[in-house]
């Protein structure tokens, strides 16, 4: 597409020769002839006057930076996406039930039922919905329009997938939430009735794994992103807009409010209560509620493995080193009264 197309569609404000061809996305290092790059983080604005990309997206701050046709928008990360997207439609397939898959429900016929698909009793599909080979999807199953579900998905059954989702290979939606009573030496385990409910325009990464609720539903919001590898357990409810970044693990019962973010290997513990907008950094566990909007941490900062044993030592006295403290204050305070 030329520069000009793409701003007439996607707007933002244009600088340079429209007639510039663009043919895909790249890195500022690395674009050549042909490719349109973005600057977001001002490590790299050095970049801009080296780069061989043949357009640049930019914030309006850095618009003269470079000479190089550009186009300026006020978030050159999110214009990239769009950019990225319209140069890189999903590939159309032909819509069919391969005659391998068993499918025990009648079906819209704009559905892409791949091989080795195994649909249930009572399964709604809506339209356009693509299911991949090795997809299982249980009895009594929803699944909104223009859902895309990649091969080796397992969805239990009763569970609810909204509109526009698109669930990545080998996650599992719906399994048995960690329930079980202790009687004596022994596990019972407790029966998990409910459901998972997910919004509209979620996406789930590779091998995440979503839990039903023990007795109510566990429900993921509308717009949630979670990436690959993440465990969500029963009963949890995450609020709309928010995201969550690979390994995190969520435990049972715990609240999200709107627009919250947790790092890498964050490690959420149960029956907390989350408000909107709390980012919780990576590789930090949370024990605690957290009502209030802003960034959490709870991560040790790396250093060299001798200076770290030294500091572990002394974290382990402070609780001594505080009680003396404060029996040295009363005693200066002691002695400042008689003086």
């Amino acid at each position: 597409m030329r520069l000009e197309q793409i701003v007439a569609q996607l707007g933002g404000r244009l600088i340079g020769d429209g007639s510039v061809e663009i043919l895909q996305v790249g890195a500022l290092s690395s674009a050549g002839r042909g490719q349109i790059s973005f600057l977001t983080n001002p490590k790299y604005r050095a970049q801009l006057k080296t780069t061989h990309a043949s357009a640049v997206i930019v914030s309006e701050k850095n618009a003269s930076d470079t000479e190089i046709p550009r186009i300026v928008h006020a978030n050159p990360y999110a214009y990239y996406a769009r950019v990225t997207a319209l140069l890189n439609p999903p590939p159309t397939r032909a819509q069919r039930v391969h005659e391998t898959a068993v499918v025990l429900s009648p079906l819209p016929v704009s559905v892409t039922i791949d091989a080795h698909v195994v649909v249930g009793r009572r399964v709604c599909l809506g339209e356009n919905v693509v299911l991949y080979p090795g997809c299982v999807i249980g009895d009594d199953v929803s699944i909104g329009a223009d859902t895309v579900i990649y091969p080796n998905v397992v969805i239990y059954p009763r569970c609810v997938i909204g509109a526009r989702t698109i669930i990545h290979a080998g996650a599992v939606i719906g399994s048995d939430g960690f329930g079980f009573a202790k009687e004596g030496e022994c596990w019972v385990k407790i029966p998990q009735i409910g459901r998972v409910v997910i919004g509209d325009d979620v996406e789930i990464g590779a091998n995440t794994s979503i839990d039903r609720g023990a007795l109510d539903d566990t429900v993921i919001g509308n717009d949630v992103k979670l990436d690959n590898q993440i465990q969500i357990a029963h009963n949890v409810r995450i609020g709309d807009h928010s995201a969550m970044a690979g390994c995190v693990g969520v435990a049972g019962s715990t609240t999200f409010g709107k627009r919250c973010t947790v790092g890498g290997a964050g490690m959420i513990s149960g029956h907390l209560e989350i408000g909107d907008d709390v980012h919780v950094s990576g590789g930090t566990l949370v024990g605690k509620n957290l009502k209030q909007p802003g960034q959490y941490t709870a991560v040790f900062p790396l250093e060299p493995h001798i200076d770290w044993l030294q500091n572990a030592a002394h974290l382990k006295r402070l609780a001594k080193l505080a009680a003396r403290v404060e029996e040295l204050e009363k005693k200066l305070e002691d002695m400042s009264k008689t003086q």
